[in-house]
């Protein structure tokens, strides 16, 4: 008997060892062979795993025979899953391909004209990715507002305190040198300016690209601050119907849809909105931080495939709104003498899109684009009121080349521009009828595998200031796979007209027109250079990216609103300059589900006014943004938010307060729906809360700059319905 137990357990211990196996594995980079140390390896539904040496080599033990999963992981590369039937004694090499790269590679940025990737293109562009545009949507779905402020380098600049009227900067300067665009055409400039961004919701978008620093080059004047590009969604292969519904705290409400289909020949996108506001007064002051409005909007668009090498689309753009802010009596019930004071908005926003795109072969193509516009304006206070017309066009025709190591693209553009204002009194009309043709031509070269270099040059004529020769330099560096830098610059323009921050403020009240004989476009150089590093640490386990920028931009004699007889305003351009320098510092880490992003602002502007040198009002100088997410793939969303702002001089030469601003959100997400709950600057702060924001009487207030937020801790939440996707 003891000999068959002796026996039987020789037997059992032969089959367990049998049954336990060992696969030794090599790990090495896809693109360069490069071994790599720190790579994680494990058996799916198992505790069996191993890490990879500095020879990038692993041993797997105790491997249970049969069909196993392996699971391959390293930081800044993507994962990768083997099936493998055991026993198996090979030594098994895994190539794994840098997610960073690949990432990169499926972005393509249209702002530069460029066919190429963002990993290869000199200029510095900052994409906000479709994933981006959808958490921020959940915090802000009815405009593009807080998607851009919260971005390192710009901010946003509310003009209006009881209307809500905002505009950006992009490294301290006015909003009037920053251009916005759609597809590549310009949409949101001129008369339209100051409610553009309350007028742009993501949910239609696909990504933003944001370029810093003299653009005009691309695009013409308007650009010297930088460019931001909306683009929009297109039909994909898998018909969408996306929903979203969300209400505020403050007694706001958002509805929003939209829908993609594409067919054998023909597609459709169809974005449609009602976003409501309520008068909302948190410090109890009678005066409206946020207004009573009503905005619908219906944007549809058309796709025609003819064949593979020629498209075609057509789509309509339309917003109306009526906004109403001011005295809260008088907005709910109508007031009396003591409540009657109101600023009121009707606005219509009318254009068309069009482009064409043919492909003579895979490496010449042609596109032409096409937008014409109306924006129609009415201004209406107490005892003053500002009507007018916006009508603008763009036209573009541009050829691309696309080589082994050089990419050319070269084409024309003319631009129409005119307002014509509806006379109330006998002031002067603020009317102009501006002209632009202009032609470019841009080249990339790869002079070799580390270095490219993009070379642009632009000549604009313009009916009333004349011509514009705009040169732009790019330099892209790969350093090492870790580190690559950019160095850019050009000349930018801007033709001058009256609606900028200074006159919105004041709704255009006593502004005399711009006078083409005493004034002359204002004209900028500006450079930016900037380094990226990327890397893991702690054997991989933490992924780090730095990336720093330098910036200086220089506009010559810029436009300045100046006070002359008669309680008016004129535009002058006494002699100086306008200049902007610093940097922005962008750091993020990655651990696991978690994601950690820093970025600080440092922006020194400063106006030089003959002999004189003073600080420019309502720029921060110091800005801090701190972003800590949690997200669980397909499952959760949970972001964390924090933001400072230094002091800012005001325009009549106080000091506004620094901030803080914090905020939360979570999302919890299932297979066709989401829901959300933003906590919004639960710190409240407020403007409110540092003092009055206007002198004189309720009845006819002067307001004060405002430089720091007037809603103060607003909740928000909602629900987003996948019904097709």
């Amino acid at each position: 008997m003891k000999k068959i137990v002796v026996l039987f357990a020789a037997l059992t211990c032969c089959i367990v060892a049998r049954s336990q196996n060992t696969l030794n594995i090599i790990v090495k980079d896809a693109q360069t062979a490069a071994l790599l140390p720190g790579a994680t390896i494990q058996v799916q539904n198992t505790a069996t795993a191993a890490v990879t040496d500095n020879a990038g080599f692993a041993q797997l033990i105790n491997i249970p025979d049969g069909l196993q999963v392996i699971e391959f992981r390293y930081i800044g590369y993507i994962t990768a899953i083997d099936t493998l039937t055991f026993p198996y004694t090979d030594t098994l090499l895994v190539q794994l391909s840098p997610s960073v790269e690949e990432e990169l590679e499926e972005v393509r940025v249209t702002a530069t004209r460029s066919s190429r990737t963002i990993a290869s293109i000199p200029t510095r562009v900052e994409v906000l990715s479709a994933e981006e545009l959808d958490e921020k949507g959940n915090m802000k779905p009815g405009d593009i507002r807080m998607l851009l402020a919260e971005t390192t380098g710009i901010q946003t600049q509310q003009t209006s305190a009881t209307s809500g009227n905002s505009s950006i900067r992009i490294q301290g300067m006015d909003g009037k040198y920053t251009q916005i665009i759609r597809d590549g055409m310009p949409l949101y400039s001129g008369f339209s300016g100051g409610l553009g961004l309350l007028q742009i919701a993501p949910l239609d978008l696909k990504q933003v690209e944001v370029i810093k620093g003299s653009s005009s080059t691309l695009y013409g004047g308007g650009a010297i601050a930088g460019l931001v590009n909306l683009v929009s969604k297109t039909p994909a292969d898998k018909p969408q119907l996306n929903l979203l519904f969300n209400g505020t705290s403050a007694l706001g409400l958002d509805a929003s849809a939209f829908y993609s289909r594409k067919f054998t020949k023909t597609g459709i996108t169809v974005y449609t909105a009602y976003n409501h506001g309520s008068p909302y007064d948190p410090a109890d002051i009678d005066l409206t931080a946020i207004p009573l409005y009503d905005r619908f909007t219906l944007n549809p668009k058309l796709y025609f495939y003819f064949d593979d090498r020629t498209k075609l689309n057509f789509g309509i753009n339309t917003t109306i709104e009526n906004r109403i802010g001011g005295d809260l009596h008088y907005i709910k019930d109508g007031g009396g003498t003591q409540h009657s004071y109101f600023e009121r908005n009707k606005t219509g926003r009318y254009s068309t899109q069009l482009q064409f795109d043919h492909n003579f072969n895979e490496r010449n193509s042609i596109t032409i684009k096409n937008t014409v516009g109306l924006y129609d304006r009415v201004i209406t206070l107490p005892d003053y009121r500002f009507d007018g017309r916006q009508y603008n066009s763009y036209t573009e025709a541009t050829y691309s080349s696309r080589g082994k190591i050089s990419d050319w693209v070269a084409g024309v553009n003319f631009i129409t521009d005119k307002f014509n204002e509806q006379r109330q009194s006998d002031f002067p009309l603020r009317d102009y009828n501006h002209v632009t043709v202009g032609g470019f031509v841009q080249n990339t070269l790869d002079i070799s595998s580390k270095f490219t270099m993009e070379t642009g040059l632009r000549a604009d004529h313009h009916n009333e200031y004349g011509f514009f020769w705009l040169p732009r330099l790019s330099m892209l560096w790969h350093i090492s796979p870790h580190l690559n830098s950019r160095l850019g610059g050009g000349l930018g323009y801007k033709a001058p007209n009256v609606f900028t921050e200074d006159a919105e403020r004041i709704q255009f009240r006593n502004v005399l027109p711009v006078e083409a004989s005493l004034v002359k476009a204002e004209r900028s150089y500006g450079v930016n250079y900037d380094i990226n590093y990327t890397t893991g640490l702690f054997d991989n386990l933490v992924s780090l990216s730095v990336n720093q920028l330098l910036f200086y931009t220089r506009i010559n004699n810029p436009l300045l609103l100046t006070a002359v007889s008669n309680n008016q305003l004129q535009y002058l351009q006494p002699q100086g300059d306008l200049n902007t320098k610093g940097g922005e510092t962008n750091i993020k880490l990655t651990y696991n589900n978690f994601k950690l992003f820093v970025g600080y602002t440092y922006a020194d502007v400063t106006q030089h006014t003959g002999n004189v040198i003073s600080e420019y009002p309502l720029v921060s100088k110091h800005r801090l943004n701190n972003v800590l997410f949690y997200e669980v793939e397909d499952k959760w969303k949970i972001g964390l938010e924090a933001y400072y702002f230094s002091r800012q001089r005001l325009n009549d030469n106080t000091i506004g307060r620094a901030y803080w601003i914090a905020g939360f959100m979570a999302e919890k997400i299932f297979e066709r729906f989401s829901v959300f709950v933003n906590f919004e600057n639960f710190t409240d702060t407020r403007q409110t809360k540092f003092g009055s924001i206007y002198t004189g009487s309720l009845m006819s207030p002067v307001f004060r700059d405002v430089y720091a937020p007037l809603d103060g801790f607003v909740v928000n939440a909602g629900i987003k319905l996948r019904l097709l996707n």
